[in-house]
Formats: C-alpha cells, sequence, structure tokens
C-alpha cells in the first residue's frame, strides 16, 4: 500500500523531474504569455518538449522555459498594495478630455 503511495507521488510529480513554466511569444514585436507548464530534466529538454507540445502549427518565434521554483508572484490578496496607486492622477483617465479636443 505504501509503495502504490510512492509511486503515485512519483507521476504526479513527473517522474521525479522538475515543473517548467512555458512562456511562447507569437510573433516578432509581441510579449511572451504563459501557455503551460511540463516536467522536463533540464532546461534544453523543457525547450525542445515546449516546442513539440505548444507550437505544433508554427504558431510561436520564440519560447521561454522558467524553473517554477524561480517563479515569484505577489499574491492575490494583496492586490490594493501592490496596484492600487496612491497617485491617480498620474494615470490619463483621473483627466476629463473637453469636448474641444474631438477624437484622442
Amino acid at each position: 500500500m505504501a509503495g502504490d503511495h510512492e509511486v503515485d507521488v512519483a507521476a504526479s510529480t513527473g517522474g521525479g523531474h522538475p515543473l517548467w513554466e512555458i512562456f511562447v511569444r507569437a510573433s516578432r514585436g509581441l510579449n511572451h504569455v504563459h501557455v503551460g507548464s511540463l516536467h522536463a530534466p533540464d532546461a534544453e529538454t523543457a525547450a525542445q518538449h515546449a516546442r513539440d507540445v505548444y507550437t505544433r502549427r508554427q504558431e510561436g518565434v520564440s519560447i521561454w522555459v522558467v524553473r517554477s521554483t524561480e517563479v515569484h508572484a505577489s499574491d492575490p490578496h494583496d492586490e490594493d498594495a501592490w496596484f492600487d496607486s496612491e497617485k491617480p492622477y498620474r494615470h490619463p483617465t483621473f483627466y476629463e478630455i473637453p469636448d474641444e479636443v474631438g477624437h484622442m
């Protein structure tokens, strides 16, 4: 019974390989977008697998692979502290555009 549990854990973690986050840039000039994750033993293998899995129809021009343990993100519960502006006058939506300006 304990052996079965160990096998399940190994299978769910990619056979012991680290998890990699995959980012693909669709065309030059655009930003890279997170498209998924996969398990691989190293960055080169992760990039090869990412190419096979996420760019099968030649929809990408660049692939980034980042080990999941190296991704640091803000906590969604701290949204106000990170994204609430202390100086709203720096945002263009703070100002009203006069009708005389026309289109902007």
